[in-house]
């Protein structure tokens, strides 16, 4: 089979290490970040200059407006944005931490009971000649690695959200200075986000392995079995950050739109709204601390389905570490790619002009890819031995190290191609948004057809995409290829979070600069910034939605392994009707989600509308609303949602595993995993559409747009309500269903044990 040219002491040394720069990087971005003082400062012009040697002088002081009274106003609504989101995940955290504490207790008994919790060493599963670990040790390991998986998803949403809270007011007084100046702060904060995130998930896992290691000794089999576990805590708590930050975000946005734009007539985020400090909290507990645990536990699973199918193949079988390690090195790759990339869009080139932003970040995508390719193969050639085998069902596959090569490149190039189509159906910048902002001159019925029709319209080639990527990949390497094709797609994560991140920073920039009162000038620069964060939230979506589908096939494969089902036939009853009720699991979760959304919203349209009836003088500015019942209706409507959807995806599993058995619950998985990845997709793009298309004719730049607007005219109310609708399909429903197909797919390799051993009562009867 031959070695690897890389050592296994280089490993050891290589991986931690690419962890600390990633970390050290992120603190960096911080410290520069910081630098944006908050406090109210005097510039002399002579202080202050700019490149060329002439004075960069603050626009708030061209127009001789107070620049003391704007600073200590953005920072005043920065705390209360900060303090709303802190509470709400405090509170999150409380009832998320009794469920993984009551999971974790539920994974020791169900795993322990397998062997009747004996503590005698049992036959491997994949080779009976040899020892393994008790199956009670198991039980142990896999509990710990949940829970460690657990609070390294909490701890990144959270330190996503400080940061996001952190950043959002900064970006709002670097707007002042120019868009260029803004557009980096919110960058370099999404960055802090993307690269912390990154290498805590590959520092917390690599330890994790070591200190497993010193237990299992030579068992592999067990040791990567247990670590399962890690990607189930990072998942399961990201569905509930996810959903419960999906409904709070969407019910303060659709309460403000409804209530302050189509019937008060009032622009966004104005601070007579009483909704408008929720909605930006929301931003921030929905679109970051959600989308970080949510990417996290994609990283987590992709991982530990390699690791799984790597533990039964030659590299696990010969104890060569070095090849074991392949995922982490490719994740170690690609936090130095990304921090190279990085600097491409905050210190090689500056963005003077509006019309830069969208494609500077889009050359963060292709730069980062570009490079990541010759970093994989630099991995590939140095990382594997020339020739190995690979599990596939019951038998070892004779691989070579470059079709390994190829199996993470086409995972690396789906991805890219997935987040173009998504930006080319979801961009205000091409027909299909046109298209959808166009037939609002009729009405909301015709924007809502359009819009969906462009949602399932955008489904087409995104599948293509992953459909080519399991075919080449499963041909060169069995499930093992499908995994690394997952990590791949994952590989520039850091990237991929710090422009997802950068969104939500800048729409909430846009909403600081407009209850502090700033000029409209201000305002259309935090919008320009905007509307570029709102494509590529799109384009983050369906990098996620993409890699959790070759993730949970992965899962699937290293499922069907472990529960020794030979062949998932679709002709055998209890694989059909498993396959059918699997498919509609996706229908009943959205409509949970849906349905959560509109009721929390009802709740704050009452309480917008009453405010602004019984508040004297707020519709003036003289009055004050009061933000904190909005934040409260919020926060209560999202905790208490979010138990019923988070249970249905918890407990399918467990239910079709005990009652009917691993050959429906692989039924279920496969229904669920391929209308899940449909729905998800044309969600998540409709709901982008949609908004954009607003934005499309708020903006007016084209005699298009011009011809539509103003906005208050009856083609913005129209789109407006396509927003409004949109809103929970593209921020609730859409990205809470590529956690529900991960999820119980992940779910079911760590209960596989038990389910093989114990799963199918009914039939039993």
């Amino acid at each position: 089979m031959g070695a690897t040219i890389v050592s296994d002491m280089l490993t050891e040394v290589l991986i931690p290490v690419a962890a600390a720069v990633g970390i050290v990087f992120a603190l960096v971005q911080w410290v520069l970040v910081s630098r944006v003082k908050m406090s109210p400062e005097r510039h002399s012009p002579s202080s202050n200059n700019g490149k060329n040697g002439l004075s960069e002088y603050l626009v708030e002081e061209e127009e001789g407006l107070n620049d003391h009274n704007v600073v200590v106003k953005c920072s005043e609504i920065q705390s209360a944005i900060s303090e709303g989101a802190t509470s709400f995940l405090f509170t999150e955290y409380q009832y998320v931490g009794i469920f993984m504490i009551a999971f974790a207790i539920l994974i020791f008994l169900f795993l322990g009971s397998v062997e009747g919790f004996s503590t005698k060493s049992q036959p491997c599963t994949y080779d009976k000649e040899k020892i393994c670990k008790p199956a009670l040790a198991n039980a142990i390991f896999s509990t710990v690695s949940f829970l460690l998986g657990a609070v390294t998803s909490l701890v990144s949403g959270f330190l996503g959200m400080k940061i996001a809270t952190y950043a959002n007011a900064r970006t709002t007084l670097e707007a002042r200075k120019g868009v260029g100046k803004a557009f980096i702060t919110a960058f370099r904060s999404g960055a802090v986000m993307g690269f912390l995130l990154a290498a805590n998930g590959l520092l917390v896992l690599y330890i994790a392995i070591n200190l497993f290691k010193l237990y299992y000794g030579d068992d592999w089999e067990g040791l990567f079995e247990a670590i399962t576990g890690y990607g189930l805590g990072g998942s399961s708590m990201a569905l509930f950050g996810r959903v419960g930050g999906g409904i709070y975000t969407k019910a303060a946005d659709v309460g403000a739109d409804l209530v302050g734009k189509v019937e008060r007539n009032i622009p966004e985020d104005d601070p007579r709204n009483p909704a408008v400090i929720a909605d930006n909290v929301g931003d921030n507990v929905g679109d970051i601390a959600g989308m970080g645990s949510d990417l996290f536990g994609s990283y987590a699973e992709s991982s530990c389905a390699a690791l799984v199918v790597a533990s039964i193949s030659s590299f696990g079988i010969n104890q060569q570490f070095t090849p074991m390690c392949f995922p982490l090195l490719v994740s170690s790759m690609g936090i130095i790619v990304c921090l190279i990339t990085t600097l491409f869009a905050t210190d090689f080139f500056e963005i003077k002009a509006v019309k830069e932003i969208e494609p500077a970040l889009k050359k963060q995508l292709i730069i980062s890819t570009a490079l990541m390719t010759i970093g994989i193969a630099l991995i590939a050639w140095l990382a594997l031995p020339p020739s190995f085998t690979i599990f596939n069902f019951g038998v070892q596959k004779t691989v070579k190290n470059w079709e390994l090569f190829f199996c993470v490149a086409i995972g690396l190039w789906a991805g890219l191609v997935i987040g173009f189509v998504t930006e080319y159906y979801t961009s205000n910048a091409y027909s299909p948004v046109q298209d959808v902002a166009d037939s609002c001159r009729t009405g909301a019925a015709t924007n809502v057809i359009f819009g969906l029709a462009l949602g399932y319209k955008s489904v087409i080639i995104p599948i293509f995409a992953i459909a080519v990527a399991i075919f080449v990949s499963f041909s060169l390497a069995a499930m093992y290829g499908i995994a690394v094709a997952a990590l791949g797609m994952l590989s520039t994560i850091a990237t991929g979070l710090a422009i997802d991140a950068y969104g939500p920073i800048s729409d909430n920039a846009g909403g600081i600069a407009e209850m502090a009162g700033m000029s409209h000038r201000i305002r259309e620069r935090t919008d320009a910034l905007d509307a570029a964060g709102n494509t590529t939230a799109a384009i983050g979506k369906g990098f996620a939605i993409g890699s959790a589908a070759l993730v949970s096939l992965a899962l699937f494969g290293a499922f069907v392994s472990r529960a020794a089902i030979s062949t998932v036939d679709v002709l055998t009853p209890k694989v059909f009707i498993g396959l059918i009720v699997g498919a509609m699991l996706p229908y009943w979760f959205s409509a949970m989600t849906m349905k959560s959304v509109g009721s929390a919203a009802l709740k704050m349209v009452e309480e917008v509308r009453r405010q602004f009836n019984t508040i004297p003088g707020l519709m003036d500015g003289i009055a004050k609303p009061d933000y904190a019942t909005c934040v409260k209706i919020s926060t209560d409507a999202s905790i208490r949602e979010m138990i019923p959807p988070g249970a249905l995806v918890m407990l399918t599993p467990l239910i079709v595993g005990t009652l009917f058995g691993v050959e429906t619950l692989s039924g279920v998985l496969a229904g669920a995993l391929v209308s899940g990845v449909q729905v998800a997709i044309s969600a998540s793009n409709t709901g982008g559409a949609w908004d954009n298309a607003k934005k499309y004719i708020e903006a007016g730049v084209s005699d298009h747009a011009r011809l539509l607007g103003p906005k208050g005219s009856e083609a913005h109310k129209a789109a407006v309500i396509g927003d409004t609708i949109g809103d929970p399909l593209k921020d609730t429903s859409g990205p809470s269903l590529n956690i529900l197909i991960k999820l119980m797919a992940v779910e079911s390799l760590v209960f596989a044990p038990f389910f093989a051993t114990h799963g199918g009562i009914l039939f039993k009867l």
